[in-house]
């Protein structure tokens, strides 16, 4: 009956990308089935620790996210959890040797979360490493099926990827991160004086990460580069949108891509990995 269990925390991990996130749900759903699943197990893990430090307001986040650590490494040692999220997360790090420095990094930063509200350029370089690119490289560990070799070779640009969509979380969430959270994360950068200046150097860093990460995206497997390609694509819709807006005015409202322009973008990355001009 084991199979029963692990196919109702299965089915969490999958609900909980769903309800949170539609462009990486369609996404993942864009990979080849037999890596969709272990990503799905992977965002609802991720996903569990953000809500803990910033949506738990009523609760003692720091003993929240502190138990939600301890129980993650207990049930990577021991195969199991009562907690579903966390059972089908220690499958995937298991089954896909998933290291546990990755795993520290990432409770790191939302340690981080929890203790700075502004960062310098080393704060900032780990934050970003430990909450989005080593999200990348655990699914780059699915991704490569235990290929070491290819693993190494696209971990650069998995990391840029990450980079790249964390940076435009940032801008995209300054409103609720800067008034309702009180957390800056770029350094050097007053939101209440945000110049064009401020906001141009932060675009130009992003095409940096996102021109290195698109030369990964073309030598992932095949199984696995429709569904990134996607992402990678609706995030850049979501940058363009972004860079077309005054400074002033992303405190306004979170800036958001429509479904319609969503389907466009898969229906113009099917028509391009059909003629393999990725």
């Amino acid at each position: 009956m084991m199979h029963i269990y692990d196919d109702v925390c299965s089915a969490c991990s999958k609900i909980t990308t769903e309800k949170y996130s539609t462009s990486f749900s369609s996404a993942i759903r864009l990979l080849n089935s037999d890596i969709q699943i272990p990503i799905y197990h992977i965002y609802g893990f991720v996903r569990f620790a953000d809500e803990i430090v910033d949506s738990f307001h009523d609760y003692n986040k720091v003993e929240l996210l502190n138990d939600f650590q301890k129980e993650t490494y207990a049930c990577i040692e021991r195969g199991i959890s009562l907690n579903p999220v966390l059972h089908s997360f220690q499958q995937v790090v298991n089954k896909y040797d998933i290291g546990q420095d990755l795993i520290a990094a990432f409770f790191s930063s939302m340690q981080s979360d929890l203790n700075n509200f502004s960062y310098d350029y080393e704060g900032y370089r780990n934050y970003i490493y430990g909450s989005a690119e080593v999200v990348g490289l655990m699914c780059l560990h699915v991704f490569c099926k235990g290929n070491q070799e290819l693993f190494l070779k696209l971990k650069p640009y998995a990391q840029a990827l990450g980079s790249a969509f964390q940076k435009i979380n940032f801008l995209r969430d300054v409103k609720a991160d800067s008034e309702n959270l009180k957390r800056v994360y770029f350094p050097e950068v007053d939101f209440k004086n945000f110049t064009p200046k401020m906001k141009s150097d932060i675009e130009a860093d992003i095409d940096v990460d996102f021109k290195k990460s698109f030369e990964g995206i073309i030598m992932l497997p095949k199984e696995a580069q429709f569904g990134v390609y996607v992402a990678y694509k609706y995030y850049l819709a979501l940058f363009k949108k972004i860079r077309k807006i005054q400074p002033d005015n992303l405190l306004e409202k979170r800036i958001r891509i429509p479904d319609y322009l969503k389907f466009i973008i898969i229906i113009k990355a099917h028509i391009r990995n059909s003629l393999q001009i990725l």
